[in-house]
């Protein structure tokens, strides 16, 4: 059965990856194609008139905006869903992701947004069929992001996908659930899922760090689990997992492939999983945003290549200037701006990308850094802004020396609060309780928390007047003490 609609999901993907391939040996003329398509359905909007925007309107008439430039629109279409104020779509429904202050972000997502999403599913999904290794069962564990306590229910990744992919896609996932009263209890219900399912081939998830703490917490609680699932689960598996170290190749056999997060921070965790799962193929994902898709492995091209088909994306140098996407420089860093069919016109994503090649004629684009003064381990996406207006409530902000908070890669990734003795002199604090106060307010951000919840992420911890060498020199910007520094690569 499996077989049979692994080869008929081969059919029904190969249209939208041949598409995508003649899309990638003409970009320029993609691109044109989706300004003009924008370009029209602005001069219906409520935005694009008050831009002025008509059917000739040349693409730079559209400024170019951060999200709290538009935020006032994105609100005026909250409050009035059935206008056409950014977009004459219907929007099924508002996404969150965290921004500048803390506070959340809402990104609206409209049947072109999710055709998008479904298209790049879909190119990536035919590409592993066709290229990659020989899958028989397709049984694939997509991690859903869950949410815990009275927060309602988080998104399953199907729910990125329509038509007749997201019916399909059902046939082959391990089914968990998006919600539960705490992380352990989700990691003990995905513990049951995965280990009731040997013919597992597919595991794809975000940062690796999250299947590497979910087989910590199966190793810790292994006779516990082994109980549960009682004859359930077969002797060699038993064995394999009462064995120490446990041979996780023996609790998944036919496991072929591991999606995930493989650049920036997550580049050693992601080489980590490895020495688990020898011989499996790791493939790094490529760059998804909550705002849109941007980016997707291809086996042949050897990188990552940009969705040219489904979004127009320009490129901001370090002066200002604004480049298209067939005029960049292989080896050259460009900040992000895009524009998409679901609302969002020409949008400072921020991330910083590299031209790594070019594949067809187009260029291959790596992930070098997240947008201006974020901090992004795990996907808790932590801002300068958030950081600041953390440590300012806590009395840290101010003229009492340096205070930096620090993020940690390792195998338990976490943050580090550096900073002077006279600072923890001015708030007359222990160190212990001042990490405690820094966690708690860290976790107003939902992205934090819920990576601490899932303990990708360990507690904050404090150190005074004990700093690394790179952490005072070459600050950002003026010379303040800044409250979040990255650490430059190869320093941790």
């Amino acid at each position: 059965m499996h077989n049979f609609l692994l080869r008929a999901s081969k059919y029904l993907l190969q249209p939208a990856f041949n598409s995508f391939n003649k899309a990638l040996h003409q970009p320029d003329v993609e691109q044109e194609r989706l300004k003009t398509k924008i370009i029209q359905r602005l001069t219906h909007t409520r935005y694009g008139q008050s831009l002025g925007i008509t059917k000739d309107s040349p693409w730079s008439a559209i400024p170019v905006v951060s999200y709290d430039d538009f935020f006032s629109w994105l609100e005026q279409q909250q409050t009035s869903p059935k206008q056409s104020i950014i977009t004459n779509e219907k929007i099924h429904y508002w996404q969150q992701t965290s921004g500048s202050s803390g506070a959340i972000k809402q990104i609206p997502y409209t049947h072109g947004l999710l055709t998008a999403f479904t298209s790049m599913f879909a190119v990536w999904a035919y590409d592993l069929l066709h290229h990659g290794p020989d899958f028989r069962t397709g049984k694939t564990y997509a991690c859903v992001s869950p949410t815990f306590g009275d927060r309602p229910g988080g998104i399953d990744d199907t729910d990125y996908l329509t038509g007749p992919l997201r019916w399909l896609s059902g046939h082959f996932l391990v089914r968990v659930g998006n919600h539960f009263p705490d992380g352990d209890t989700f990691r003990w219900a995905l513990a049951l899922a995965l280990l009731q399912n040997p013919d597992l081939e597919i595991i794809s998830l975000w940062s690796p760090t999250f299947l590497t703490v979910q087989l910590t917490f199966m190793a810790q609680h292994r006779q516990a689990l082994i109980t549960a699932l009682g004859d359930r689960l077969d002797d060699t598996r038993r064995k394999a997992l009462e064995t120490d170290p446990i041979d996780w190749l023996k609790i998944w056999p036919k496991l072929k492939l591991i999606s995930c997060w493989d650049q920036l921070f997550a580049r050693e965790p992601a080489r980590a999983l490895q020495t688990y799962f020898p011989g499996v193929f790791i493939q790094g994902k490529g760059l998804l945003a909550t705002e849109a898709p941007i980016t997707i492995p291809l086996i042949k091209a050897g990188g990552f290549v940009p969705l040219v088909n489904q979004i127009v994306l320009e490129f901001m140098t370090a002066d200002g200037t604004i480049v298209d996407l067939c005029k960049v420089q292989t080896g050259q860093t460009y900040q992000l701006i895009i524009s998409t069919l679901g609302g969002l016109y020409r949008y400072r994503l921020g991330d910083r990308l590299q031209v790594s090649h070019w594949y067809a004629k187009t260029p291959c684009l790596a992930l070098v850094g997240r947008g201006d003064r974020v901090s992004d381990l795990v996907g808790e996406k932590l801002t300068e802004e958030f950081v600041a207006e953390t440590l300012n409530n806590l009395g840290l902000v101010g003229n009492i020396g340096l205070c930096f908070l620090v993020p940690v890669p390792g195998t338990q990734p976490h943050y580090v609060l550096y900073l002077s003795s006279g600072a923890m002199m001015a708030i007359a604090g222990e160190e212990s309780t001042l990490a405690q106060q820094i966690d708690n307010g860290l976790q107003r951000s939902f992205h934090y928390r819920r990576a601490r919840q899932l303990a990708q992420l360990g507690p904050v911890q404090v150190i005074t007047d004990n700093y690394p060498p790179w952490l005072t020199q070459g600050r950002w910007g003026d010379e303040k003490s800044y409250c979040l520094r990255i650490p430059p690569a190869g320093t941790v």
